[in-house]
């Protein structure tokens, strides 16, 4: 039976009543709005399944329950938002199941599995609800992303990765309420009991014929059907892209901190303000880029007055420059004796050889911050900016090597990691280099050249980072070297 949404393309298993074959139909594999849309489910027979089940465990020994294979009959359809699906199973033994599956018009499903008793005796019947993930995903194995199974249980969020997850040997959680599921970079799977329902939640991992296999599943309490009655339970079920406004939404619905999800992690409290100020940025203006640069503009004038005695600090210490080559002249040999004359010199005028990186470290948890947000969230994904980027979530695509595609070749695909450097991250490391420039010179020689390496070394470490946050850092160096200059200038020391 097929599934037709404004935001999801796909079907529902007949064969076990699974949803297992869903693409997102607002999301491409590539920026190209033609290319295919993003494949989330695959269902049995495929390389590596991915699917969402739903069913019923005896506690009536004997009881007939419908199972992996069975054969369910449909009603209604496609499945669209206000067009719910029913299947339908009799187990020829009195008990008659139906399963109504709706969706909302973003990625929740609700699945109601009602059980009908025509026999003379009640019965005992515990819901279950697993997702099964065939094969170990690619993930991108980096630090500060989680990538694997995940829940929000027992009042604690889990984190489980695939590596952490040994064979048969299941990680067990009770918890009311709650939510599990996997957990991609941008897509979520996630089962979300009833809010009071006692569930036993487990991950597991098994090894089948040498092809690994995981599963989130719970299982509810017992629910007894009474003769010629009938019993129901429902859970839902989300399967899409991790919109962080989305899951907030959900979250307020009743699925509690839905939106951890998305990784936002240790700096939580600064990265999301960070997120939501960029998207507000981004209402009025229509572009993510032009949203990180008003976003960094604003971080500077907070940090303004802060900025401005740093600055007038290193003023100070550069205009000391010349009386500190001195000092070394006159005690060549006595380093000490050096330390005590310079230290002497600082106290007198007030000067403060620390001040100068008050800058620096003040950035240190926004530049991370500003990165977590263009790494893990969705809404940066394919975000343009302009000219020749057309993601900021992605490295700079251009390269010095061809004059940034002005010839008409690229390098080779094993050297491109080494001269892959764009024009943005070089941009970034001639306005590094500028405003060291600007800055207290080392007197020692050696230090002046480790110095001077600095731009070079941080242009092509953030080659590889995303754009966005190349042209943050660019950005910030240039509203950094006009104010520095500026009040240089009027301390007589630029």
């Amino acid at each position: 039976m097929r599934i037709n949404t404004p935001r999801l393309h796909g079907s529902v298993a007949l064969t076990g009543g699974r949803i297992d074959d869903l693409t997102l139909a607002t999301y491409h594999e590539t920026v190209d709005p033609k290319s295919p849309e993003v494949v989330l489910l695959w269902p049995k027979g495929t390389k590596d399944p991915y699917f969402a089940e739903f069913g019923w465990v005896p506690g009536t020994p004997g009881a007939k329950v419908p199972g992996p294979d069975t054969q369910w009959t449909a009603s209604g359809g496609p499945l669209a938002p206000n067009s719910p699906m029913t299947l339908t199973w009799d187990n020829g033994a009195g008990l008659v199941f139906t399963r109504t599956i709706s969706v909302d018009e973003n990625y929740m499903f609700t699945v109601r599995d009602a059980v009908k008793n025509s026999g003379s005796t009640p019965v005992s019947l515990l819901p279950y609800a697993l997702i099964s993930r065939t094969g170990t995903p690619q993930v991108g194995g980096y630090y500060i992303l989680h990538e694997g199974l995940i829940g929000e249980l027992g009042g604690s969020l889990r984190e489980v990765k695939y590596s952490s997850l040994d064979p048969g040997k299941p990680t067990d959680y009770n918890s009311t309420g709650g939510w599990l599921g996997f957990t991609d970079k941008y897509w979520l799977t996630a089962l979300i009991p009833p809010e009071d329902a006692t569930v036993k939640a487990r991950f597991t991992h098994v090894v089948e014929s040498g092809v690994d296999r995981y599963q989130s599943d719970y299982l509810g309490s017992e629910i007894t059907v009474p003769a010629d009655g009938t019993a129901a339970t429902s859970t839902r079920f989300f399967a899409g892209a991790k919109e962080v406004n989305l899951l907030d939404a959900y979250a307020k619905s009743g699925i509690p901190h839905f939106d951890l999800a998305i990784d936002f992690g240790w700096f939580y409290f600064l990265t999301k303000p960070i997120f939501l100020t960029l998207q507000f940025f981004y209402g009025l203006l229509g572009n993510f880029g032009l949203a990180i640069l008003l976003l960094t503009l604003l971080i500077k004038l907070a940090f303004f007055p802060l900025a401005n005695k740093s600055y007038a600090a290193m003023s100070k210490m550069k205009l000391l420059q010349p009386e500190m080559q001195k000092i070394r002249e006159r005690f060549p040999d006595d380093k000490a004796r050096q330390q005590q004359e310079i230290m002497a010199m600082y106290k007198k005028v007030g000067a403060n050889p620390l001040a100068g990186c008050l800058p620096i470290i003040i950035q240190i948890p926004v530049f991370f911050s500003l990165y977590k947000v263009l790494f893990v969230t969705i809404e940066m994904r394919h975000a343009p900016f302009f000219g020749w980027i057309h993601d900021l979530s992605a490295p700079d695509p251009t390269t010095f090597v061809n004059l940034f595609g002005l010839l008409p070749f690229t390098p080779p695909e094993f050297l491109a990691g080494y001269v892959a450097i764009g024009a943005w991250p070089l941009l970034m490391g001639v306005t590094m280099y500028l405003q060291q420039k600007l800055n207290p010179q080392p007197v020692d020689p050696v230090q002046a050249r480790m110095f001077m390496l600095l731009p070079i070394v941080f242009t092509y470490m953030l080659s590889a980072f995303p754009a966005g946050l190349v042209i943050y850092w660019a950005w910030n160096n240039l509203l950094s070297i006009a104010q520095q200059w500026a009040i240089m200038h009027r301390a007589g020391a630029a």
